[in-house]
């Protein structure tokens, strides 16, 4: 199952916060529609019913079917740039 570091478990935090569901909110990983540029992130209300749910320390991120396949055995990290922007990355669990 993917797993998140500190940093990422914040910056998810902090997104979904700015959402008016905050409560039940998420990100979602999910396919997009061009195969080729990998996964979508969205902020989301809640899991779609097929979603793998992973909640670490309050940081939920929510996986349709393809990305928790792909995921698997994965850490989501983050990293905050200088106008706050934040980028995700994956490294493999060791």
């Amino acid at each position: 199952m993917l797993t998140l570091t500190e940093n990422a478990q914040t910056a998810v935090k902090s997104i979904v916060s700015n959402g008016p569901e905050a409560e039940t909110a998420g990100l979602r990983i999910h396919g997009s529609e061009d195969p080729a540029s990998g996964f979508a992130l969205s902020v989301v209300p809640a899991p779609e019913s097929s979603d793998t749910i992973v909640d670490e320390s309050g940081a939920r991120v929510f996986l349709d079917a393809g990305a928790a396949a792909a995921l698997d055995g994965q850490v989501l990290d983050a990293q905050v740039d200088t106008e706050g922007g934040v980028r995700f990355g994956l490294s493999a669990q060791v």
